[in-house]
């Protein structure tokens, strides 16, 4: 089972281009699956001896353990992906991970700021500090162009075009799209350039980097989550807010505004417009909203 999991890790990495993220949490699952299959057993079994009753025992170990239902999701996704490797490879017969199914949950609808709450945010860095110049900077873009905040650190020099106002993102898969900017990220980016000051001791990706840190090397997404608690705090703003949040509200504000979902979809990226669809039952739950208030005979 390692070294079959070495195998596939080093596939996704080379034919599928998957993110170092995936990658993480791919590996992390295989060994959780094999250090699960050792207890079971009493030693660490062979890919050709796992069963799908070998898997409906594993998945029953992690509700057991109380794992998320999104969790045990996404860790049954990599399994199915795992055993339809070794088929193609000939290890086994059939993906004996093919017949387990998902666990059923209902799909949150995301939290969300609302247009006043987004622009106390986007207004809380100073604008008179380099850092504060960055925060605004960075902020602005990761709402204005929808960004995943992996997206956003992973921005360069190269991937800016502020007289076209377009950047150019590197998506899950490594996909690229392109993406608008607003006029204020383009000014908020104008006004941080300037002042951006790479670390020239740092790596060579470092120094194209549009967003750094105080030492002169890419932020990390880390870095801008903590960033983000500091102005919620100072904003006195929902502390569930997250950096995904920003892209929530990004998609559901275009949404009650108008846009079409195609467009949406092409936006934030998505490769299904299943993914987009939760962002059209925020906007109906606006709607409701609005029509309960408005409507002389909806109480």
């Amino acid at each position: 089972m390692l070294e079959a999991a070495k195998r596939f890790i080093e596939f996704l990495r080379v034919e599928r281009n998957a993110s170092q993220l995936t990658l993480k949490s791919y590996q992390e699952d295989l060994s959780i699956l094999t250090t699960h299959l050792e207890e079971v057993s009493g030693d660490c079994p062979s890919v050709a001896d796992v069963t799908t009753l070998d898997l409906r025992g594993f998945i029953a170990e992690l509700q057991r353990c109380g794992y998320a239902k999104s969790t045990i999701s996404r860790r049954l996704a990599c399994l199915r992906s795992f055993f339809r490797f070794a088929v193609r490879e000939g290890w086994v017969e059939s993906n004996v991970a093919k017949p387990l199914r998902n666990p059923r949950s209902g799909r949150h609808l995301p939290h969300l700021l609302t247009d006043e709450e987004i622009g106390r945010l986007l207004e809380a860095p100073p604008a008179t500090t380099p850092s504060g110049k960055r925060d605004r900077a960075l902020l602005e873009t990761m709402y204005s162009a929808g960004l995943r905040v992996s997206e956003l650190v992973g921005l360069s020099e190269a991937d800016l075009n502020l007289e076209s106002g377009l950047i150019r993102v590197r998506g899950k898969g490594r996909k690229e799209r392109l993406c608008p900017l607003g006029s204020y990220a383009i000014l908020a980016l104008k006004k941080w350039l300037p002042v951006r000051n790479p670390n020239p001791e740092g790596a060579e990706s470092d120094q194209d980097a549009i967003f750094l840190n105080r030492f002169g090397r890419r932020l990390t997404a880390r870095s801008v989550g903590r960033m983000l608690e500091k102005y919620l705090k100072l904003c006195g703003l929902d502390q569930r807010t997250s950096p995904h949040t920003l892209r929530h509200s990004f998609a559901t504000h275009l949404l009650d505004r108008g846009a079409d979902i195609r467009t949406v979809q092409e936006l934030l990226g998505h490769k299904s417009l299943i993914t987009t669809q939760i962002y059209t039952h925020v906007s109906t739950a606006k709607l409701r909203e609005v029509y309960e208030s408005a409507h002389p005979r909806a109480g």
